[in-house]
């Protein structure tokens, strides 16, 4: 992008795995970060009047900027929509099995998922459920604490230590993509 015109085409030739790879990192489903990587480029075309940069680096700044806004709002509203589609009956269309393991592959999900699977099990059984309930369930502190029969800042309690006996085994130059939004 060494010029000031928008070229979509050297845009996408040029960064497409660094975006792809990035929000593969953060939410550790291809066929979501491929949704968001779609997503991500479609809104760099219908804004592209906005991005003032002149270099290939101020280009990838702009397109991870987008790229994390997606993962944002994603989050938001993932889990109303899931619940949505699950209601519907209507289901995604799954990767490619060979793009969906190359993709896992790039990203080093294998080591992290290792790595994440190890963590959890050294935690007690009641922090592994507080975080189960908590964190992959994303479930309000409130029903933690009367799924598990203590009281909410029990609840609180568990998570908070079990996230950090989890932040003092895991491997940071593992985990650092994983879990950077």
């Amino acid at each position: 992008m060494r010029h000031r015109e928008f070229d979509i085409a050297h845009l996408y030739a040029t960064h497409r795995q660094t975006v792809l790879l990035f929000l593969l990192r953060r939410t550790a489903d291809t066929e979501t970060a491929l949704d968001l990587w779609a997503e991500t480029f479609a809104q760099a075309v219908a804004g592209h009047k906005r991005f003032r940069g002149r270099t290939d680096d101020e280009a990838a700044g702009w397109l991870l900027g987008i790229a994390q806004r997606q993962l944002a709002q994603y989050y938001r509203r993932g889990h109303v929509e899931k619940k949505a589609m699950a209601k519907l009956g209507i289901e995604r269309p799954p990767a490619d099995a060979l793009v969906e393991a190359e993709l896992v592959r790039l990203a080093g999900l294998a080591e992290v998922r290792r790595e994440l699977t190890s963590a959890l099990a050294a935690l007690t059984p009641e922090t592994r459920a507080a975080i189960e309930l908590r964190v992959v369930q994303e479930l309000p502190y409130t029903d933690v604490a009367r799924r598990l029969s203590i009281s909410e800042q029990a609840a609180r309690a568990r998570v908070s230590r079990g996230l950090r006996a989890l932040s003092d085994v895991l491997d940071p130059d593992t985990i650092t993509e994983a879990t950077r939004t």
